[in-house]
């Protein structure tokens, strides 16, 4: 099999820490990329072989680069080795015999950039960014089941777990598995074509991409797990791709502007969701003048253009909370029964028990935490949370500010078992510390 490794002979082998924040990298940032290219060559029912492909390529990166040392250009390394073995499948498989010159033709063409740093893409980057919109909107395609259209944009092009996905959506790893493969299977029987629809389909296939591309940033806003709270990098990949969408005609519409004033309100005030060692700041102890006034403007000015039109959507009423929090210049002045008025219309779109218990949130900070403690107790479908170590962690906050800290300990020691990111987990550690020594008093 033919292997271009492009590795410097002279470079030192990494620490593996860093090898694997690398390949993290490239998984978030260049195999959706990846996959799209290839997708748009071999077609989309040929989806998982190009994810084969991608796959096997980050492997060899693995098994590579820890003797040999990281290539000057990671990316290009990857898109290289990329194409060879999908050379290589060309030759061996008789499917495309009838093609094998044109696509060989083709791949041969797409070589990786020249350019220097981990951080560089692909040749033809406008391109592929295109690419990856557009198997976005095939992933949404209507006669994909619902319910694993978005679930296969985020494995597809965001690189997301089925782990992660089954988070985001409250269920179990097993569940989200079993999507997948029913998603790959209906696009493979029905020959589901690589594009992006116009007309009476495209409504329909906006709002599975526009909820792709929610999730994509809320993973990165608040990660499932791991050793970071945030990982801005999804952020600023969900930002992108919202922006670039809004800029096609295609998505050019209010509630694509919402979700994007959405992501940029909530990301200017990522520099200071953690302190310096990474530990978890919530909002009333967050320093606003390091807000990013630029990306609060930016996320002002698509909320204002969000506007056009009499529809409403609940990315209008998520960014409407957001211009709260970014328009009130410390905690105590935060417009809470505005904001919990906003709420109050949003759980009439969202019925999912997240978006109530943030509803319950809001509603202790305007009357109180036993009021609060009530909303959490009057949650429908409240079940879905028994796995959700928010739902604890809040109860013990609420229970904390009522001067109740055996409840909240007990809150704070099950919230502690279920979270999964450090930083988190440090800070539940703190709050069941604090509760202990107020019952040791």
């Amino acid at each position: 099999m033919r292997f271009v490794s492009q590795l410097p002979e002279s470079a030192a082998p990494p620490p593996s820490g860093e090898i694997s924040r690398l390949a993290d990298h490239l998984f978030r940032h260049e195999a959706g990329k990846l996959v799209s290219v290839l997708t748009g060559i071999f077609g989309l029912d040929r989806l998982q072989m190009a994810e084969d492909v991608v796959q096997e390529a980050l492997v060899r990166a693995l098994k590579t680069w820890p003797y040999y040392g990281v290539p000057q250009n990671p990316a290009a390394w990857l898109t290289q080795t990329a194409k060879n073995l999908a050379l290589d499948l060309i030759r061996r498989e008789k499917v495309f015999y009838n093609k094998q010159s044109q696509i060989i033709a083709f791949v041969e063409q797409w070589s990786p950039g020249a350019g220097e740093g981990y951080g560089d893409s692909v040749t033809f980057d406008n391109e592929i960014k295109d690419d990856r919109l557009r198997l976005m909107f095939a992933c949404c395609h209507p006669l994909v089941p619902q319910e694993s259209q978005t679930a296969l944009a985020l494995k597809t092009l965001c690189g997301f777990s089925p782990a992660e996905i089954a988070k985001a959506f409250l269920t179990t790893e097993a569940a989200i598995a079993k999507r997948l493969t029913r998603a790959r299977q209906r696009i493979q029987e029905l020959r589901i074509p690589f594009e992006i629809p116009s007309g009476e389909e495209m409504p329909v296939r906006l709002d599975g991409v526009l909820q792709s591309l929610y999730l994509l940033f809320n993973e990165g806003y608040k990660a499932s797990s791991g050793e970071r709270l945030v990982r801005e990098e999804l952020c600023h990949d969900a930002i992108r791709l919202a922006a670039l969408l809004v800029e096609h005609p295609v998505g050019h519409l209010p509630k694509t502007h919402a979700l994007l004033a959405l992501m940029l309100l909530n990301a200017a005030r990522l520099p200071t969701r953690v302190d310096a060692e990474g530990n978890l700041l919530l909002l009333k102890a967050q320093d606003r003048a390091l807000w990013d006034q630029r990306m609060i403007a930016r996320g002002m000015f698509h909320f204002a253009q969000s506007a056009a039109g009499d529809e409403i959507t609940e990315y209008h009423l998520q960014a409407g909370i957001a211009a709260c929090h970014c328009a009130a210049k410390d905690y105590e002045s935060t417009d809470w029964p505005y904001i919990l008025s906003l709420y109050d219309r949003l759980v009439e779109f969202d019925d999912s028990p997240v978006a109530a218990l943030n509803r319950a949130i809001v509603i202790a900070n305007v009357h109180g935490p036993r009021a609060g403690l009530e909303a959490v107790a009057a949650i429908q479908n409240r079940e879905k949370l028994n796995s959700y170590y928010l739902l604890y962690a809040v109860l013990g906050e609420l229970e904390a500010q009522s001067n109740d800290p055996l409840a909240a300990a007990g809150y704070f020691k099950k919230s502690l078992q279920l979270a999964e990111t450090k930083s988190e987990q440090l800070f539940l550690t703190q709050r069941f510390q604090a509760c202990e020594e107020l019952l040791h008093e």
